[in-house]
């Protein structure tokens, strides 16, 4: 039952990782923004990776023993 719920997790998480790096959104932060000289879309993008890893990490941390 775990390993199932796991699995679910892990495609879940990659299918939401493959959106959030889909060009549509990406556009969304593409603009001359600037966070400490950090341009915006840069920001989104490490973000996003380092909230992806995160989450997966966490999945298969706590999956099946």
């Amino acid at each position: 039952m775990r390993k199932a719920l796991a699995r679910q997790r892990l495609i879940a998480c990659t299918l939401l990782a493959a959106l959030a790096f889909n060009a549509p959104l990406l556009w969304l932060f593409d603009t001359a923004v600037s966070v400490a000289g950090v341009p915006l879309v840069f920001l989104y993008l490490f973000g996003v990776w380092a909230a992806v890893l995160a989450v997966l990490a966490w999945v298969v941390e706590s999956g099946p023993r």
